[in-house]
């Protein structure tokens, strides 16, 4: 098949998305497909012209634009078959507190949570306001960012502040939520199926932007050591929300395993990492799929839809 991968864009994952694209490129040729790398950000009004010629499109972006809904949403009106989800599953993932809203209103798990689009005019009635319905230690993060860039830990009233003032500056929307003791899982969907979930530990107080990139900067454990209870609702979990985002192909959902063996959901992903040591490709060898097959299984899930 001649495939458009498309990779970098500008969003502050760029350079983790070009890495990223490089090795689907290799095991695409290595597979006898044609590939055409196009980096979004050296030539947006060629998109089309590129996505016109191709049999499919391979999506490796992450963040805005790509996890957006855009690229899929012109992609879907050329009639372009791309893997993953449809532009509107796509937005209602990136924007975490409408997908807190959905999980909620179908009975998930999620932490307790307030969201700010924009810096409150008095600031300290606001921080009170959030003092009032969360308990410290807070998690401050960007309502639709990724890769856990601007991702704070917060232990008092100062910190919340500061925390505060570096997203805003950054003109980013923001989520605060209340921390939940317990273990870090993640699980992975493809096609119909829940994957075997993986057991993260950071090395530092949590798995923020610099250990999820580092190589030794979490030990992740796949499949998790967490029981085979435990196992099954976080599967049963990641299979739910999937569905009520309304995604397609592939996702992966970050979980919390409390203490008392609750699961609660923080995010979907719907374009994860692509690299043969990234999250989802080692969930599915745990089921013998290797990632050469799993890059094939995504572009004949695309196919399939555009069939249909």
């Amino acid at each position: 098949m001649n495939i458009l991968l498309i990779a970098g864009g500008w969003s502050p994952e760029r350079e983790i998305s070009l890495k990223g694209a490089k090795g689907i490129e290799k095991v695409l040729k290595e597979r006898g497909h044609n590939v055409t790398f196009f980096d979004l950000s050296e030539g947006f009004d060629a998109l089309i012209s590129h996505a016109e010629q191709a049999d499919a499109a391979f999506i490796n972006l992450h963040g805005s634009p790509g996890e957006d809904g855009l690229v899929q949403a012109l992609l879907g009106r050329i009639n372009c078959p791309f893997q993953g989800a449809d532009a509107a599953g796509s937005f209602l993932a990136l924007h975490k507190y409408a997908a807190k809203s959905l999980f909620k209103a179908r009975g998930l798990n999620t932490a307790k949570g307030v969201f700010l689009p924009a810096m409150p005019e008095n600031a300290e009635l606001a921080l009170a306001d959030i003092e009032a319905k969360l308990a410290y230690p807070m998690f401050v993060k960007s309502n639709n960012g990724g890769s856990s860039i601007h991702l704070y830990r917060v232990t008092d009233r100062a910190q919340l502040a500061d925390a505060l003032a570096e997203c805003f500056n950054a003109g980013l929307e923001v989520l605060i939520e209340e921390m939940i003791k317990g273990k870090e899982v993640t699980c992975g969907v493809l096609g119909e199926t829940a994957l075997p979930p993986i057991l993260i530990e950071s090395k530092a107080e949590f798995f923020d932007f610099t250990n999820k990139y580092a190589t030794d900067g979490a030990k992740e454990t796949c499949p998790a050591p967490i029981g085979e209870e435990a196992t099954k609702k976080v599967q049963e979990m990641a299979l739910k929300a999937h569905t009520v985002l309304g995604l397609s192909d592939y996702s992966r959902s970050d979980f919390i395993l409390a203490e008392d063996g609750t699961p609660y959901i923080l995010e979907v992903n719907t374009l994860p990492g692509m690299t043969a040591t990234s999250l989802v490709p080692q969930e599915a060898k745990e089921i013998g799929l290797e990632f050469g097959e799993v890059i094939e299984k995504l572009l004949e899930l695309a196919q399939k839809k555009k069939r249909q």
